[in-house]
């Protein structure tokens, strides 16, 4: 019984940090189609911000309360130059931001290079996250159990931003009909760069959250981006509560098929899930609610 209670937190902590680095995804690709593989270096450029924090500021339980905002607007600001400089030249061309997005990727990793070095940097856990928690009888790291909380407040907080402000009115506007919102007086453009800006500046937050729980270096985000993005279209594209369903449901599965094989032969076992999943169900869990007539 414990050794399952113990896979089963393993798979919600796996399914939290998928859930931190898709959930910006999930605002970008579902209103602007945009297949943005640099997704994962603004991730890593947040777990770069936690580390200059810490140098900056020292203490390491402060240095975490103010990287996370400082995360988020780094990443935000690099999301919104990507879709004014090139995005915005891309509208309908998903291929075209596939292959832009994956240069600026190689890029900024190699920007990560030339700025922190090769070898990677670590960055302090502070004190209050430090050693483990009693719960039913188990012993669960702190800096998940922070990790979980943190996904969960940042999906509110989303939440609360798509049905409750004037904003995610327009956002939900333009996922339904961009051409209709437009023509109904929305700026489909600002919208466009907000949306961004908040999408990636979660990637930052989860660079930050990924800092507790090993070394940064300049390909962190490689080791998330396809994950992601299996849990954007598993969960329905633009669809929140589809990709909070598909990422605490794919870290279970990942983590129960670790119990039995390696960790190797379970990210393949998953991958033909997904798979055999999507040619049963290939609007994924939630489906689009559109007003297109197309």
């Amino acid at each position: 019984m414990d050794a399952a209670l113990t896979q089963l937190f393993a798979g919600l902590s796996l399914g939290s940090v998928l859930l931190l680095a898709a959930l910006g995804l999930a605002l970008t690709f579902g209103q602007m189609g945009v297949i943005n593989m640099a997704h994962g270096e603004f991730m890593m450029a947040g777990a770069y911000t936690a580390f200059v924090v810490q140098q900056v500021v020292g203490h390491a339980g402060v240095s975490l309360l103010v990287a996370l905002p400082a995360g988020f607007l780094v990443g935000g600001l690099m999301g919104l130059m990507l879709e004014t400089l090139l995005i915005s030249r891309m509208h309908r061309r998903p291929l075209d931001t596939l292959l832009v997005t994956w240069g600026v990727a190689l890029v900024l990793q190699q920007l990560a290079r030339d700025v922190f070095g090769a070898p990677n940097v670590d960055v302090a856990a502070p004190a209050w996250l430090a050693g483990p928690v009693e719960i039913l009888g188990l012993s669960l790291p702190k800096s998940r159990l922070f990790i979980l909380a943190l996904a969960l407040a940042c999906v509110a907080l989303v939440a609360l931003v798509l049905t409750r402000t004037s904003l995610g009115r327009q956002i939900r506007a333009v996922v339904q009909n961009r051409d209709l919102a437009e023509t109904s007086g929305i700026s489909t453009a600002r919208v466009d760069r907000t949306t961004f800006f908040v999408g990636s500046g979660i990637a930052g937050v989860a660079g930050v959250a990924l800092t507790l729980l090993g070394s940064v270096g300049p390909t962190l985000g490689q080791n998330y981006i396809v994950d992601a993005f299996l849990v954007v279209v598993v969960g329905g594209i633009g669809q929140i509560k589809g990709a909070v369903v598909a990422a605490f449901g794919l870290g279970i599965l990942q983590a129960v098929l670790q119990m039995s094989t390696t960790a190797s032969l379970a990210k393949v076992l998953l991958l033909l899930v997904v798979v055999a999943f999507l040619q049963w169900r290939p609007q994924g869990l939630v489906t689009v609610r559109t007003r297109s007539l197309a």
